[in-house]
């Protein structure tokens, strides 16, 4: 089964919890895996703590101080280099067991799209097997 879902965002940095559409389109699932992945080049998707927001921040300013705005090549194009980086390096994907229909996530653990280069609006394809 596959499955698209649209996020908005907001920022021109934001990190965006997606594990409650990703529950949703899970909760009949009774054993398998599902994928989440972003089809664009200045987003990602991470799994981590989801519980204090200081942790989103916290990544987004991590980022940002290793990854300076700038002074890239690609920026003669469309001053979004530094975007570029760093999505790819968090990766555009993650895969998380199911079983029962619910997400095998760890205590603490959410989904979510990291935006690098919004507003925008976001496709994300949902696959389970």
């Amino acid at each position: 089964m596959q499955k698209e879902i649209t996020i908005k965002t907001n920022k021109k940095y934001e990190i965006v919890d997606i594990t409650n559409e990703i529950e949703d389109i899970v909760k009949d699932v009774k054993e398998g895996n599902v994928t989440i992945y972003v089809p664009h080049a200045t987003a990602a998707i991470i799994i981590n703590e989801n519980y204090d927001p200081n942790v989103r921040s916290d990544i987004l300013n991590a980022l940002s101080k290793l990854i300076p705005e700038g002074i890239w090549e690609h920026d003669k194009i469309d001053n979004n280099g530094a975007a570029h980086i760093k999505a790819a390096i968090l990766g555009p994907s993650e895969t998380v067991p199911i079983k029962n229909g619910k997400l095998l996530l760890g205590t603490w653990q959410s989904i979510a799209l990291v935006e690098l280069d919004g507003p925008r609006s976001r496709k994300i394809i949902v696959s389970v097997r």
